[in-house]
């Protein structure tokens, strides 16, 4: 079966509440309400995740509500020396506590508690800020600062919607957008990490959906530039049926090179390089772990795992105009994250 293009708005849920409307955008055009849901509350996940880049460093802020358990979540990796900081805020029985917003290119997160500040601010011009405020973050050494993101002119974003293999009424709704330029500062302790346009990149990584049982899911995505070209990639699958859109897209200067099936082959060593190839042989990259990451959270019969690498990644893509493009060293991370309720 052929994948489904939507170019115009659809909702995403029926009037009872069931998804429906399955397939792929280039813009958020799946309506979406979280309590017009068929499903208990605890079944509902629903997340915001920004990556960024510098050549040395990378970053992750991520706020989640996964039902059972929400997560405010943040992360200093150093590509060079191979450290690390990480810090977890638990929030059990989150329930739709954070209020993320339903739209993806509208609403703002400001989570705040005593001195701990995670805001995620939507501008006019599809622009973004991050801010984040923490004085106890790596043994209290403090991270704080702001980061501006801007999109390309006519930027689009791989959107889908997916429904669960075997559960009635779970679906996956998502949007990734991995071209974004990042003008700033954090502060880490005493370094100060600057982002300047060139030098610094991010990426939007948005979901919502309600969660099946259990599920493997395998994702990996990078932004940067190829010569004077800016480009991204985001590429990943799960149980979810994906034969009418796949999570699957290379990006030149904003704009998507569609792409079908795209197989993960990993290897059993803890850093050893990964492969990536496509179906419709459109894709071959490698990429080369330098630093990587364990996750475990359970509570009573949830539970959480996830694997994450950071490096960079090297390949080749064959472009909708049938051209071949090369690129080097783009920055950016693979996981497999495995859930269970």
């Amino acid at each position: 079966m052929s994948e489904t293009e939507i170019t115009a708005p659809v909702p995403a849920l029926d009037e009872a509440g069931r998804p429906q409307n399955f397939g792929w955008a280039r813009s958020p055009l799946f309506v979406y309400n979280s309590g017009e849901i068929n499903a208990p509350r605890r079944r509902i996940s629903e997340c915001d995740r920004y990556i960024l880049f510098l050549p040395t460093h990378l970053f992750v802020f991520e706020i989640m509500d996964d039902g059972y358990l929400g997560y405010q979540f943040m992360s200093v990796v150093s590509l060079r020396d191979k450290k690390r900081s990480t810090r977890t805020l638990l929030t059990p029985f989150s329930m739709g506590e954070f209020c993320l917003p339903r739209d993806s290119d509208s609403g703002s997160i400001k989570l705040k508690k005593k001195n701990h500040l995670l805001n995620f601010a939507v501008m006019d011009d599809g622009i973004r800020i991050i801010k984040v405020d923490d004085p106890r973050f790596s043994h209290h050494q403090g991270l704080r600062g702001e980061v501006v993101l801007s999109p390309p002119l006519g930027a689009e974003s791989l959107v889908t919607h997916m429904p669960w293999r075997g559960e009635k009424n779970a679906f996956s709704y998502s949007r990734r957008s991995p071209w974004f330029s990042a003008e700033g500062v954090i502060q880490c302790g005493s370094t100060g990490h600057i982002f300047s346009r060139g030098n610094g990149w991010a990426i939007f990584d948005w979901s919502r959906g309600v969660r099946p049982r259990s599920d493997i899911c395998f994702w990996a995505a990078g932004c940067g530039k190829a010569g004077e070209n800016r480009v991204g990639f985001t590429v990943g699958y799960n149980s979810a049926d994906s034969s009418l859109g796949t999570e699957n897209a290379f990006f030149l200067d904003g704009k998507i090179q569609k792409l079908d099936q795209v197989t993960f082959h990993i290897p059993s060593g803890r850093l050893a390089p990964w492969r990536f190839t496509s179906n419709d042989k459109r894709l071959e990259m490698v990429f080369t772990p330098q630093q990587e990451r364990d996750e475990n959270h359970q509570m009573f019969l949830y539970s959480l795992k996830r694997r994450q690498l950071f490096g960079s990644f090297s390949g080749k893509v064959i472009l909708d105009n049938g051209s071949e493009f090369e690129f080097r060293d783009i920055t950016g991370m693979a996981e497999r994250r495995k859930s269970r309720l």
